[in-house]
């Protein structure tokens, strides 16, 4: 049975974006500036360009005049969850980027005399947990330990957004596969130096997303008016990291020999280690009902297209 399309709305004409200048924040502002949006960026220094608003995450702080016009507000933002060693005072980065960035923006949305008509937020897999091989969807509870809480709580500072009738979508990404960032950036490295190769026994899956399809999912969220809610920004099948890493060895033509064992990634990481070693495998089912079609929805493909 083919899949009902979506009844969309107009499109944005003003979006302000928190996040720009990340992996995913730079990809979306692009895709919008090139269909002739006008991209409203936030920063947390002293605006030095046209189209910059000044917002401080940590202090509930937005430039709320900046925001006049916006049909759209996206927050991308929140300090790397790979970064750093998962210290108390770094969980604590973790969680005030996030939270207290969510709530500003969204209450900064809510009190506009012409608020936007729709804030997107981002949030992550992260909120299930390891699933071993459990496949989940947005049905699925939150799971238990740091980064389940974390998004948790990150989801919920929307509230603000919510309550003042403007329609809330929580974008739960996966991992995004790109060469400019985040944590495949790290790998392709590694990969072409002949370094690569499987995390501890390789059994735990990954939920990818190719760079792509992650900007194409954001602007369908946006731009389809009847969406809101959760939504798993992943392919629709993901595979295990010994998958992965086979696939990374045939695209880049590079032996795979070597393994970091889970003892050693213990050591070396920490509490983080426990996100690295777990299994996440996560469903798109609603990005799927909604109409939403992968154009790279297998891993090498997915790669290919970050090499380009």
């Amino acid at each position: 049975m083919e899949p009902t399309q979506p009844k969309r709305s107009p499109q944005p004409s003003r979006v302000a974006v928190a996040g720009a200048s990340g992996l995913i924040g730079t990809a979306l502002a692009r895709s919008l500036a090139e269909d002739g949006h006008e991209v409203v960026r936030l920063v947390r220094r002293a605006p030095r360009a046209p189209g910059e608003v000044r917002w401080d995450p940590k202090k509930g702080y937005v430039d709320t005049a900046g925001l006049a016009g916006c049909s759209a507000v996206v927050n991308l933002a929140g300090a790397g969850i790979g970064d750093h060693r998962w210290t108390d005072a770094y969980k604590r980065e973790l969680r005030d980027s996030r939270v207290l960035g969510t709530a500003a923006l969204a209450a900064a949305a809510a009190s506009l005399d012409e608020p936007p008509r729709v804030f997107l937020n981002a949030s992550a897999i992260g909120y299930y947990g390891d699933t071993g091989r459990r496949a989940v969807d947005e049905s699925a509870p939150a799971g238990e330990g740091f980064l389940p809480s974390l998004c948790v709580e990150w989801e919920a500072a929307t509230a603000a957004a919510e309550e003042a009738g403007i329609r809330t979508v929580i974008a739960r990404n996966g991992l995004v596969v790109g060469r400019e960032g985040g944590a495949w950036g790290r790998l392709f490295p590694l990969f072409k130096a002949g370094l690569g190769g499987r995390l501890g026994d390789g059994r735990q899956y990954w939920s990818y997303i190719s760079l792509h399809d992650e900007v194409a999912a954001l602007r369908h969220l946006l731009d389809t008016e009847t969406l809101s809610g959760p939504f798993n920004l992943t392919a629709p099948d993901p595979l295990t990291n010994r998958e992965v890493t086979a696939a990374m060895g045939r695209v880049l033509k590079r032996p795979t020999l070597l393994t970091a064992p889970a003892p050693a990634l213990r050591v070396v990481l920490g509490e983080m280690a426990g996100d690295v070693l777990g299994s996440q495998r996560v469903l798109p089912r609603r990005l799927l009902e909604s109409g939403f079609a992968f154009a790279f929805p297998g891993i090498e493909e997915s790669i290919r297209a970050a090499l380009r």
